[in-house]
């Protein structure tokens, strides 16, 4: 698997060929990739790589090593629940290859195995691609026909592995004739914002403003900012939404002035098993990204924190916009509605 390092953008730009699970899992860890959808992406991708390249002669021997596979991706991002989704999904889909090949020979029940993960694989990857376009469309018709529009982090190409979410939705109304300027927060520490979000709106020749995270409160005051869109990496039954920090208070913000606040993310995005943000595991990264920059320290040696996300109660959200449809309050009825729809 072929990753572009974004831990280099804007300056660099940088792919990384995987041939081993193990290194991939790690590469989530170290953010060569993240955002909610695109670590799905990458762990389906992964699952099925370690099967692919497994030496297991049988299948009991496969079955044995297949949870570890699992479990190495698992460990890797606590609070994006998609690549819990695609753990659950490659789980069941071993399962169900065992069950149908059981009346082949040992070399030809694992053959059938390998291409079968390989398959869903790239199956999961289409349908981001697809999730994408439907999120953008469905978003579009929120935004304003022209002026501002405030995004956070990087819900973009970058994250997703398709157009993006919440930037697939600024994309999508911008082909759809809007006058958009969008205004980026820096997002630190990691500048999610500053090095990815700025360098795929620029690339694609869509106006946009860099701020700084404390010039937020500012612009959402005086800037005619006429809606906020977000990704999320988990959202909980109710709506309450992790997504990365920062995010609560631009939420805050924006009720302040009366701007909608629009949260843009895959069903798989979606936790029911929770009821609310209270349960959502908040990871905490390592304090060096907040003490250090690029390797250099820009802070005395003290002790500092890095939540790497925060929860926007779901009172604050005006909708959440989803492949399969926007969801209003209340939440827990629309997404659960959302959820089950068979489309």
């Amino acid at each position: 698997m072929v990753l572009l390092d974004q831990r280099l953008l804007p300056g660099e730009v940088v792919y990384i060929t995987y041939t081993d699970f193990r290194e991939l899992a790690q590469a989530i860890t170290d953010m060569v990739i993240r955002g909610a959808p695109a670590i799905g992406v990458t762990a389906a991708m992964g699952v099925a790589m370690g099967v692919e390249r497994s030496p297991a002669k049988s299948l009991e021997e496969m079955r044995a090593e297949f949870p570890v596979i699992c479990e190495t991706f698992a460990r890797t991002r606590p609070t994006a629940v998609d690549l819990f989704w695609a753990i659950e999904r490659f789980r069941q889909k071993f399962e169900a290859l065992a069950r149908e090949s059981a009346s082949a020979n040992g070399a030809g029940r694992l053959a059938y195995i390998r291409a079968g993960l390989v398959a869903e694989a790239k199956a999961v990857h289409q349908e981001r691609r697809e999730a994408d376009e439907r999120i953008g469309r469905f978003g579009a018709e929120l935004l304003p026909k022209a002026g501002r529009v405030m995004t956070q982090c990087n819900a973009g190409a970058l994250a997703t592995g398709g157009i993006g979410t919440a930037l697939g939705v600024i994309r999508m109304a911008v082909e759809a004739g809007h006058k958009i300027d969008v205004l980026v927060p820096e997002t630190r520490p990691y500048l999610q914002g500053a090095r990815l979000t700025a360098w795929e709106l620029h690339q694609d020749g869509i106006p946009l403003t860099l701020i700084t995270d404390n010039m937020v409160g500012h612009f959402l005051k005086t800037g005619g900012v006429g809606a906020v869109v977000v990704g999320a990496d988990r959202i909980a039954r109710n709506g309450d939404t992790a997504n990365k920090i920062g995010t609560y208070g631009i939420a805050v913000l924006a009720r302040e002035h009366q701007i909608p606040f629009y949260v843009a993310a895959p069903l798989s995005t979606i936790d029911l098993s929770i009821a609310s943000g209270e349960q959502i595991p908040i990871e905490e990264r390592s304090a060096e990204e907040v003490t250090h920059l690029r390797g250099v320290r820009i802070s005395p040696d003290v002790r500092a924190a890095h939540p790497a996300f925060d929860v926007t109660p779901a009172r604050f959200i005006a909708a959440i916009i989803t492949e399969r449809g926007v969801a209003r309050a209340p939440f827990e009825e629309s997404l659960a509605r959302l959820a089950k729809f068979d489309a």
